[in-house]
């Protein structure tokens, strides 16, 4: 019986895959750096702390992670204030889920950028818990981001439904122990063996009704 619901925010809330890849792009072209075929794909799902040391060893940036993390979050949140990239049905599948559930929210976003995504969507008073992949030990594909979201919520994994759209994201909850619902990235699609691990996968946020989730694990 599902007991709560946990979110994932890049990706399934927001369209913010192309915003972190164009001022990443931009900040490695402006420092000097070498941008590489996979880094987007790399970096999907680390944390901060990873994902900025991977600019600094990898791409070759000479700026020091917590500094390229720092200006990555900064022009980040720019172009949030000016538009928020809702993904279409976000709002509704959230406050449908609200309704029934203690929802938390799991991802790989650093903390302000969170915060700063749930009050400017005004979404912030549907979350019970918060976590970000920064305040864990280790990003996803590790269960870490998962399984600190419930215990926060003071629910156990297997009792979650998790909502997810990249391949680490998928393979975090899943090794979390939680009920796996896909809803693909169009733009970044997961492989096909991430997608396996999902117990539903869906082709919008607009499926994601009560019912569907009722129906995990019964």
């Amino acid at each position: 019986m599902i007991e709560a619901v946990v979110f994932d925010l890049d990706g399934v809330l927001v369209d913010s895959e192309r915003a972190w890849d164009a001022v990443r792009r931009e900040l490695v072209e402006e420092e000097g750096g070498r941008w590489s075929d996979d880094a987007t794909q790399a970096m999907q799902g680390m944390s901060s702390t990873e994902w900025s040391r991977y600019m600094h060893e990898e791409l070759g940036l000479e700026l020091e992670p917590e500094a390229i993390s720092a200006r990555v979050v900064e022009r980040l949140a720019e172009g949030y204030r000016r538009e928020l990239p809702l993904l279409p049905g976000a709002t509704e599948a959230v406050r449908r889920m609200a309704a029934r559930w203690p929802l938390g929210l799991a991802s790989s976003s650093n903390r302000e950028v969170i915060d700063l995504v749930l009050d400017l969507a005004e979404l912030a008073d549907c979350f019970s818990a918060t976590v970000s992949s920064e305040e864990v030990d280790r990003g996803k594909p590790a269960p870490s981001v998962y399984l600190e979201a419930a215990a926060r919520l003071e629910i156990a994994p297997g009792r979650c439904a998790a909502i997810e759209d990249s391949s680490n994201g998928l393979r975090s909850a899943s090794a979390a122990g939680m009920a796996v619902v896909a809803v693909p990235n169009q733009d970044y699609p997961p492989a096909d063996d991430a997608l396996e691990l999902a117990d539903i996968t869906l082709h919008s946020l607009d499926e994601l009704t009560v019912e569907c989730v009722e129906g995990l694990r019964s």
